[in-house]
């Protein structure tokens, strides 16, 4: 897709009240928009249920294939938060309390502070914690692994606070045309764009709507020109009453 490789990323999704369909996962869009923004592919996602070993051997796989790996929940202080536990454990390390989560803990519960609340004091020995001053909690990162929380509301705010430490790369280019062409139509064609533009990601998602069904073919990659030319070749094929939109998101 690039000149030049980009970043990868992963994400681990942790909680059994995702798998049962208790909840919906909230946060996986929002992170793979927010690496798209600075040039970095989310190339996996995993959900595992709230199992320490489970969770282990997953990351273990995923920070040793990855640049970066984001988990997503089982960070707070009842009995099914093992996240800590289980990074502690794909690292070789042991859990430790740290002194400065302590402190914060113990200046926001005070009296109500328990030894359950001093939980999520604990991290893996040797973990470093990120430091934003728009949230008052650090993050955790140990290695190439940011700790993240499963609450969408926390978990975007942490990510906009790590957002800073993972600057510096080079953004994608994202373009998109929609058609009113049905993609059956337009196979073969995609099929020949994506062999003349080995440098650009393709891809093609199909709506339904009062307005009638609609084709959205997407562009993305890493130099201008590149993307520039696929989405010329695709005008140049398409007849202009097929054309409804052109920009650069979906």
């Amino acid at each position: 897709m690039a000149t030049s490789d980009p970043r990868t990323a992963a994400a681990l999704v942790i909680g059994n009240e995702l798998l049962t369909g208790k909840i919906q996962d909230a946060n996986v869009a929002v992170l793979g928009k927010t690496l798209f923004d600075l040039g970095i592919l989310l190339r996996r996602v995993i959900v595992c249920p709230d199992e320490v070993e489970t969770i282990a051997r997953d990351l273990d796989e995923l920070r040793r294939s990855h640049d970066y790996v984001f988990t997503s929940g089982g960070v707070g202080p009842t009995h099914d938060d093992v996240t800590i536990d289980a990074v502690a454990a794909a690292f070789g390390r042991r859990r430790v309390r740290e002194p400065a989560l302590e402190a914060i803990l113990r200046r926001h519960f005070g009296d109500r502070l328990t030894e359950a609340h001093l939980r999520m004091a604990e991290v893996p020995e040797g973990a470093e914690l990120v430091v934003d001053e728009r949230t008052r909690w650090p993050t955790v990162l140990v290695g190439n692994v940011f700790v993240l929380p499963g609450v969408p509301k926390i978990f975007r705010r942490k990510l906009a606070a790590v957002r800073r430490r993972l600057g510096g790369g080079k953004p994608f280019v994202s373009r998109a045309v929609t058609t009113g062409s049905d993609e059956g139509e337009l196979a073969e064609l995609l099929l020949r764009l994506v062999r003349e533009h080995p440098a650009v990601a393709i891809g093609s998602y199909p709506r339904w709507s009062d307005d009638g069904y609609r084709l959205t073919v997407t562009f993305d990659g890493r130099q201008e020109g590149e993307v520039e030319a696929a989405v010329g070749a695709l005008l140049a094929a398409l007849p202009a009453d097929q054309i409804v939109e052109q920009g650069s998101e979906l």
